[in-house]
């Protein structure tokens, strides 16, 4: 953020509403932030006397309420404003010793006719980087960054692209322009998060730090059109936001006068406005929740879905299979799962809508089917039919196939009112009901949020408190504060719960409706009041970026967005020191390179899990799994001793053993067995200090459908392509034609011919391939048949000499006993 923004944010903030004060640094997400770093301090207010800092910083000037602080001197350092009247909050900032002092900039160029995209590269120095290099909005480098990754250069550095699902290797094949690299990288939807990296050489006793960033295809965003209305939330209401769950930089944003949307974390944004002869002026102003689809934003307005499209702006309703009114919610996948096993013939849908009654499940191209009533709900759960059951909420949980539906039952429906869960699955079809019961005022409301694990577990807040379920609820209760309660508004001068985000790393954060913040953990059941970082009268929002890191945004009256950095781990490192929580364990590692793992017939997988921590605290690490059980899995635990410190090593291994010879069933035998199971480790004990606290991954038993195999040798490249031909004797037909048959050879779909010596006999090497190319030589038996019905073979081998105990399968025999099958299928039911 420039000095003048600075200047505008801070008066903006600083109207009204309690003093604060907070930090940046010049680096991007605070990646660095050390000795080398420039800590700037701001202070808004109008009791501010002079900073108080250690004797080891030094501040430019501790009489401005805008400052510079250096800290020559690594650790934990005590900062706070000395101010006239009580005392402000003392932070204290973990300053860092390292040799981290680079980072890396780039920039993206789309290619649409070869769907690739040029990913330009350079390093700069934050500490020497100009204005626009730190707000992200430079399309070249600055001589200084310019010089500084040219000399780089010349000492062997050079970027490469990682790609974090499918770890692909991209590399820079073009000579460096002026102090850029360029990196050429195929547009793609399920290998989107990439990390820039470089080799590891030093300059100037520094490295560049690797920098993670999430690219996809092109989103485009929804122009405005002139003479369109503003639609917004009503007047005097908080900020309405969705984030689309694979792409962070994807927001659309509803305020009380605009609705934004962004495709870059409001680095750019459009006002997204609406033909002024579909809403009255009411109806434009009563948006209660929004939803980013692939086919475009859809508003939820008394009890009505509107779609806004490139298209236009409709109603959603009847056209859709939607009812035209009486909509309840509607809710779209929190976490991104870009693969995964769905065994039924079918769509993974992509969006829940509700009534009071009714479900619908929604699909691309706005294909909407109703899943379920109420009344049949009912007779699933086997519940009295004189009772009252309503739909509460319909969300997505943690699993990629897996909704929950929370339901409003009672009987005589006047004081309280208990809320069951129950899960459905896409996949199965199967609904399960949960151990879950939550008693409740009758017209009280929760809002369920599930959280990135392996096991079912949610929190669930209404306006003043969270309930948490963790584990596939078993532990469970209301998140307590150390004030030894469980509601957040007592500490919050009476404001109301605003917003509540969980990120993949289980962190979570609580904004009230004043911007206080509460900080915990997922599988922790307390929570701690962070330090106030903004006035609380500003609207604001907080998101993920690209990087996963967190961010402010701050809408103003006037139409203004303001964007700033949010330093979530630096601020509860400060709020750790002061209340003296620490991590039990020193690391927890593990090799689970992957999301998500196949395992096909025969195979299986071993990873393993270390913890490291103090002598004499008994930790170990926990395996747990959910799904089908068609996994056997086999534990080996390892110990070490030494310094003080334990290790302590869980080797897993995945596997099958399952037998499908002679079995007179193998299709339901290979149904019976296959599916997706969802395996989480972590330690025993964690705490909020704790960085990692588990690992979630799947693993699809089955067969992966981006495999196939080829023969060796042959290629669909390198060849001239012509019209050829061969003509088969009619005598040499197993079923004899009036005339020879001519074959037309199929250059497009057998590729090249394979040249052999005339003499040379032919024994293909069959080998498997996946998307990521090459994965083994087959070893398994396999069948040659000649497709045009030629019966003129000779075997260079006989039974006996190839070692055959009994009288081996013929095709004449084999079509004799599978008279109804094409020639292709008369072997069994796998074939290559």
């Amino acid at each position: 953020m420039s000095a003048r923004e600075v200047a505008v944010l801070l008066s903006w903030l600083s109207c009204c509403g309690l003093a604060v004060w907070r930090y940046h640094s010049n680096s991007r997400d605070y990646q660095i932030f050390s000795t080398r770093s420039i800590i700037k301090l701001e202070y808004e207010g109008t009791l501010f006397t002079e900073w108080s800092v250690p004797e080891t910083c030094t501040v430019l000037d501790k009489r401005l309420p805008v400052t510079e602080l250096r800290c020559s001197s690594p650790g934990i350092h005590a900062v706070k404003p000395i101010v006239m009247g009580p005392d402000e909050e003392e932070r204290y900032l973990f300053v860092a010793t390292s040799h981290i002092c680079f980072l890396w900039y780039y920039r993206v160029r789309h290619f649409f006719n070869n769907l690739t995209q040029a990913i330009i590269v350079w390093a700069y120095d934050p500490e020497n980087a100009d204005s626009d290099e730190l707000l992200g909005s430079a399309e070249e480098p600055s001589i200084n960054s310019e010089v500084l990754s040219t000399q780089m250069a010349t000492v062997g550095q050079k970027p490469t692209v990682y790609t974090i699902l499918k770890r692909k290797v991209y590399l820079s094949n073009e000579k460096m322009k002026r102090g850029t690299w360029n990196i050429v990288v195929p547009m793609t939807k399920d290998d989107a998060l990439k990390e820039i990296r470089g080799n590891q050489v030093i300059f100037q006793d520094c490295f560049v730090a690797d920098f993670l960033i999430l690219l996809t295809f092109p989103i485009l965003t929804i122009p405005e059109i002139p003479g369109y209305l503003p639609i917004s939330s009503p007047r005097g209401s908080q900020l309405i936001a969705f984030r689309d769950s694979c792409v962070f930089a994807c927001v659309v944003l509803v305020t009380d006068r605009e609705t934004f949307q962004t495709n870059d974390s409001f680095r750019t944004w459009t006002r997204v406005r609406v033909p002024p002869d579909v809403l009255s002026d009411d109806e434009r102003q009563n948006v209660t929740d929004v939803t980013l689809s692939r086919d475009g934003i859809i508003f939820h307005i008394n009890g009505v879905l509107y779609l806004k499209s490139f298209r236009g702006f409709i109603k959603m309703g009847r056209i859709v299979n939607l009812p035209d009114d009486g909509i309840a919610g509607i809710s779209s996948r929190k976490w991104c799962w870009v693969k995964y096993l769905f065994k039924a013939k079918g769509r993974r849908s992509n969006l829940a809508v509700w009534t009071k009654n009714e479900i619908f499940l929604g699909y691309i191209l706005l294909k909407f089917a109703r899943l379920v009533t109420t009344t049949e709900l009912k007779n699933i759960l086997n519940l009295p039919v004189t009772a009252t059951l309503t739909i509460h909420s319909v969300q997505y949980t943690g699993h990629p196939l897996e909704i929950a539906v929370l339901l409003n039952y009672c009987i005589m429906c006047t004081i309280t009112k208990k809320i069951f869960l129950v899960i459905y699955n896409e996949d199965t079809k199967q609904w399960i009901s949960q151990d879950f019961t939550l008693d409740a005022p009758v017209d009280s409301v929760f809002v369920p949020h599930f959280i990135f694990s392996a096991l079912p577990g949610l929190i669930l807040w209404n306006k003043h408190s969270i309930y948490y379920y963790y584990n596939n609820f078993t532990f469970t209760g209301i998140l307590q504060t150390p004030a030894g309660h469980g509601n957040l508004s007592m500490l919050s001068n009476g404001s109301i719960i605003h917003e509540v985000l969980i990120d993949y790393y289980g962190n979570i954060l609580v904004k009230m409706e004043n911007n206080e913040i509460f900080y915990s953990k997922i599988n922790i059941g307390d929570a701690v009041k962070l330090h106030l970082w903004t006035s609380n009268t500003t609207k604001a929002f907080i998101f993920l970026n690209t990087s996963g890191h967190t961010y402010f945004l701050y809408a103003f009256d006037n139409g203004v967005i303001q964007t700033q950095d949010y330093p979530v781990g630096l601020e509860a490192k400060s709020i750790a020191f002061k209340t003296k929580d620490k991590c039990p364990y020193v690391a927890f590692h593990n090799n689970i390179a992957h999301v998500f793992y196949f395992l096909d017939k025969g195979e299986a997988l071993t990873v393993w899990t270390q913890i490291v921590y103090p002598e004499n605290n008994g930790l170990y690490v926990i395996m747990e799994s959910y799904g089908p059980k068609i996994l056997e899995v086999r534990h080996n635990i390892s110990f070490e001793v030494a310094f003080g410190y334990c290790t302590k090593t869980l080797l897993l291994t995945f596997y099958q053993k399952i037998n499908y010879e002679g079995t007179d069933d193998y299709f339901g035998m290979q149904d019976n067995n296959t599916g997706l199971v969802m395996i989480q480790v972590r330690p025993s004990e964690y705490s909020k200090a704790c960085s990692v606290p588990q690992k979630v991954f799947q693993i699809a038993v089955g067969c992966d459908d981006k495999k196939f195999i080829a023969v060796k040798g042959f290629s669909k490249k390198g060849c001239h392509r012509h019209d050829y031909s061969y003509v088969i004797e009619k005598s040499y037909l197993r079923h004899p034609l009036s005339k020879n048959l001519k074959v037309r050879y199929n250059w497009e779909e057998y590729g090249c011919p394979l040249r052999l010596e005339f003499t040379e006999k032919f024994h293909p090497l069959v080998q498997l391939f996946d998307d990521n190319g090459y994965v083994k030589d087959v070893e398994a038996n396999f069948i040659v048949w000649e497709i045009h019905g030629r019966a003129d073979y000779s075997f260079n081998n006989t039974m006996a000499q190839s070692g055959c105990l009994h009288t081996a399968q013929t095709w004449k025999s084999m079509i004799k006993l599978n008279k109804h099958l094409p020639l292709e299928e008369v072997w069994g039911p796998e074939f290559l």
